[in-house]
């Protein structure tokens, strides 16, 4: 034990998540990961340390695992059956925590996908397609 009391004993898990991608709830999602980056600059005037610090630009990044039946229902919805040639999108991540309290809610801005692809092997019984995401900004916690 390390001596610092539970506060109130529950962690996130994935069965508090809920995605949607363009307003519908995703249920054929084993996993979702993004991130957000910006670039930091030190900037040196008199002396070894630097004086100041400039931020730039601020780069997302995003992937979601879907079973291809999801993946399949989603090139249905393109026009010409390419999941890169959907219309932008927002992806909401809603932490819902069973035991009830604050939900918050992640929003992945204007995305597209980048790739569409398959990968099948003998004596698989299920599959799961790991897409990459174009996304313009984050909004953390709204």
């Amino acid at each position: 034990m390390n001596g610092i009391p539970l506060i109130n004993g529950i962690e996130y898990s994935w069965g508090d998540i809920v995605c949607s991608i363009g307003g519908t709830v995703v249920t054929g999602i084993t996993g979702i990961e993004y991130s957000d980056e910006q670039e930091v600059v030190d900037n040196y005037g008199a002396g070894r340390y630097p004086v100041s610090r400039s931020k730039g630009r601020i780069t997302c990044a995003g992937k979601i695992t879907l079973y291809v039946s999801e993946v399949n229902a989603l090139v249905a919805q393109s026009p010409n059956g390419r999941l890169q040639d959907l219309a932008a999108f927002d992806i909401v991540v809603s932490y819902i925590p069973d035991e009830g309290g604050i939900i918050i809610n992640d929003k992945l801005r204007n995305c597209h996908f980048k790739k569409n692809e398959r990968s099948w092997s003998e004596g698989d019984t299920s599959k799961t397609v790991d897409l990459e995401l174009a996304v313009s900004h984050i909004e953390w916690g709204r």
